[in-house]
């Protein structure tokens, strides 16, 4: 009985196949919509992750204040930290990867009569490690460029590109601030970060020249800290949380003068929040599904009075109910079904093309994709009952009178 009520669907499809296909294309648009919208959705949190995690692994950031939820910048009130508060948390605080200051400021950078206003990094080889930055020529910091405070400095890729086009930069001299600097590496590309800011336009110097030559005093600003692995992070907040406490003499009742930002925190914020847009714009996407549902259940029922006699002959014949409810049932599922194959497919080569075009990775969600399906398949049922129980219900002999 379902194969031949199959059969004859399919055939009463082809016999209206223009009406047919405006009939699925609610559900065609909103299928497509919801596929394509989680797709680059998924490629944005993707891309995100990925941006974030360059910045370096399971990193903590010590800054000097109390943080301020929502301002622009941290509270510098609170005293500074020193070199001494660096090399404490090296010796005290286990299952660390590597400890550093990161003092940083915009400087204009000069080769030759070419200029480029770049941010200007004072740290130790630990940055390297901590951020997960490899050399593409030249070498990191000698020990005794470090404690000299030696006039070196290793630049990033946009720098290079920018002051000596495509000429090998090590060994030459810039200057920075009011000063030469000589060249001794060049760090590989690695893009613009989740925050818009160009990751290449750097030059890393040693921490004692930028704190003697750019900033004019010993002060650290951020101590950067990265952790062995992800399970040790906790204990490393809490240790260091206490050692710094000691070192600031912070009192039993009274506020951090400093506060440790979480790289993982920063993370799960960022994807939890393009995520929920994800599935934000999802879900208005399949309110289409419903307007192609109701179109469904429209067609469905001028088809019934198209086919009154028809199916008063039927019913006149020996057709049960349920056969004819279950005739005009699968037709409306098999629209829909239809609809939500072509919106699979539509949905997939839409999406493909966004992410390219804005350089995301390409994810396929197979349970967005099954769910929609489901769901397309369930509008079918839902919408195609009502008609379908409709022309269940007629009378034989009003149904043979019907003009």
């Amino acid at each position: 009985m379902v194969l031949n009520a199959l059969l004859i669907a399919i055939k009463e499809i082809k016999r209206n196949i223009l009406r047919s296909i405006l009939t699925i294309l609610g559900i065609v648009i909103g299928v497509a919509s919801v596929i394509a919208m989680v797709m680059i959705g998924d490629g944005t949190t993707a891309n995100v992750t990925a941006n974030i995690e360059k910045l370096g692994s399971n990193m903590l950031n010590v800054r000097v204040g109390q943080e301020r939820r929502g301002a622009p910048r941290d509270d510098n009130s609170a005293k500074p930290f020193k070199n001494e508060d660096i090399d404490a948390i090296k010796n005290e605080v286990a299952n660390l990867k590597g400890v550093t200051a990161e003092n940083s400021g915009m400087q204009n950078v000069v080769f030759g009569n070419r200029s480029n206003s770049s941010l200007i990094v004072g740290t130790t080889n630990d940055y390297f490690t901590i951020k997960d930055w490899a050399l593409e020529s030249g070498r990191v910091f000698e020990d005794g460029e470090l404690a000299s405070g030696k006039s070196v400095c290793i630049l990033g890729s946009t720098v290079v590109k920018n002051l000596f086009g495509n000429e090998n930069p090590v060994g030459s001299t810039i200057r920075l601030k009011n000063f030469p600097c000589s060249v001794i590496g060049v760090l590989t590309s690695k893009g613009a970060s989740s925050f818009g800011r160009d990751q290449d336009e750097i030059v890393v110097t040693p921490l004692k020249m930028y704190q003697r030559k750019v900033q004019g005093n010993l002060d650290v600003s951020t101590i950067v800290i990265s952790v062995l692995e992800e399970r040790y992070i906790e204990e490393a907040k809490e240790q260091i949380t206490s050692l710094m406490q000691d070192r600031r003499a912070i009192k039993i009742g009274e506020p951090d003068n400093f506060h440790i930002r979480d790289m993982k925190d920063i993370l799960d914020t960022m994807t939890s929040t393009t995520k929920m847009l994800t599935y934000l714009l999802g879900s208005i996407a399949a309110i289409s599904l419903l307007v192609g549902g109701i179109g469904i259940m429209n067609i469905m029922l001028v088809s019934v009075t198209e086919r009154t006699r028809e199916i008063g002959i039927r019913l006149a014949i020996g057709a049960m109910q349920n056969e004819v409810l279950m005739q005009f049932l699968i037709e409306a599922i098999v629209l829909s079904t239809w609809g939500g194959i072509i919106g699979i497919l539509l949905g997939l080569g839409v999406g493909y093309g966004v992410v390219n075009a804005f350089d995301l990775p390409y994810i396929i969600n197979s349970q967005i994709i099954i769910i929609s399906f489901i769901f397309s398949t369930l509008i079918g049922v839902i919408f195609g009952y009502f008609p379908a129980r409709k022309a269940a219900k007629l009378n034989p002999i009003d149904a043979l009178r019907y003009e």
